[in-house]
């Protein structure tokens, strides 16, 4: 009988892996084009001769309190040309990045037909961190000095949890992050639960729109981190209910396993400095996966779907 049930797990497998591979196919067949513009580059470039073209083909880059001496004297700042520098090492081959946002686009076409490919500009920024990626309607702007690799001289004043995510395989995760931003229903109740279910959703449309990426990337984590998550998931959801988090208000709740930091904060010696942080976030992640799984809904649907409804109906079971 075991061997029997065995065989029947495997063949799921086999026969979810088939259907898998077909919709991707299905996807791959949209083959939107998506060109890359190396804002960046014109820019390290800068003349006096060529602004007047630059500022015609990008007028939406250039601040008008900002004197045109001002531009300039920024294009050969010697701090600049660095960051041109180091940016054009990493980035002298943009053929990867680009079919990953292609494969993006492809995606988003598919769940949302409505979808119009935006141009993409890069630039760089300064390292502004906080803002890596911008996404509009119409214009979708990455800044490549925040991808030079999370070691890069560049970012030893900024904590590690943070820069791990800082290489280009990165980018279009956080650009996938900020289009489900864009679809996901906003949250208007603050319990803990409507806050992971929020965070939740975002991940689930990561899991979709850039299945080719790990699991450890779309949330951040590293992989010994989304393995410790995965291993201590039954503790932390016991952790949660027993506590009565699910349903409380206490805004702390989001800065302990909400917001990114080192660790998740469980005030408990030992399992703190263990942790990863946002762990609320990956519990939330595992609920949004159940409720897909066992309920015949659609994407769409399920972004606009209520907290407690996808709670109530995911049948989530942490795993052991």
């Amino acid at each position: 009988m075991k061997q029997g049930l065995l065989f029947l797990i495997f063949l799921a497998s086999v026969i979810s892996c088939q259907k898998e591979d077909k919709l991707e196919s299905e996807i791959a067949k949209i083959n939107v084009d998506a060109k890359v513009e190396r804002f960046d580059q014109l820019f390290s470039k800068l003349t006096p001769s060529k602004l007047k073209d630059l500022k015609t083909a990008y007028p939406f880059m250039f601040n008008e309190k900002f004197t045109d001496s001002f531009w300039i004297d920024k294009a050969s700042d010697s701090l600049q040309k660095v960051l041109f520098k180091e940016v054009d090492k990493t980035f002298n081959n943009f053929a990867q990045t680009e079919l990953d946002i292609e494969s993006l686009f492809n995606h988003l076409k598919y769940y949302f037909p409505e979808f119009h490919v935006p141009r993409i500009i890069t630039v760089t920024s300064d390292v502004d961190y906080r803002n890596r990626v911008i996404v509009t309607d119409t214009i979708d702007i990455v800044a490549l000095d925040n991808y030079l690799g999370a070691d890069h001289e560049f970012y030893q004043s900024i904590p590690v949890y943070l820069r791990e995510g800082f290489n280009k395989e990165n980018i279009v995760v956080d650009l996938a992050g900020e289009y489900a931003k864009r679809y996901i229903y906003p949250v208007h109740n603050r319990t803990f639960l409507d806050e992971m279910i929020y965070f939740g959703k975002q991940m689930y449309f990561k899991d979709i729109m850039v299945p080719f990426k790990s699991e450890a990337s779309r949330i951040g984590y590293t992989e010994d981190e989304l393995k410790w998550a995965q291993t201590n998931e039954s503790y932390i959801w016991r952790y949660f209910v027993e506590r009565e988090m699910l349903f409380s208000t206490d805004s702390k709740l989001s800065g302990r396993f909400i917001a990114d930091a080192p660790f998740s904060k469980f005030y408990l010696e030992g399992i703190d400095s263990e942790s990863p942080g946002q762990l609320g976030q990956y519990i939330g992640w595992q609920i949004v996966r159940a409720y897909m799984k066992n309920n015949e809904v659609s994407l769409k649907d399920m972004l606009t779907a209520n907290a407690e409804e996808i709670f109530n109906n995911s049948k989530f079971k942490p795993r052991k």
